[in-house]
């Protein structure tokens, strides 16, 4: 199997809400400066824009890790 093939046969099994971090990656392989800078841009303008009331809210380490099931040293 080419890399291609296993390329598309991988994004077949990518959920469709995790797409737009495949596409960001992908379009940052292929991109120019200008470009990155540009997308960049308007990833931050969509964040601003977003009017998610949790969108600040943080979590510290600890509680991270724990909800993952990880130990911290």
């Amino acid at each position: 199997m080419s890399e291609m093939e296993m390329a598309a046969a991988l994004l077949g099994q990518v959920p469709q809400s995790k797409l737009g971090y495949v596409i960001g990656y992908i379009q940052g392989l292929i991109a120019d400066e200008a470009e990155d800078d540009a997308f960049c841009a308007g990833m931050y303008k969509e964040y601003l824009e977003d009017q998610d009331p949790h969108k600040h809210d943080t979590v510290s380490l600890e509680t991270l890790a724990a909800d993952l099931g990880v130990v911290l040293p």
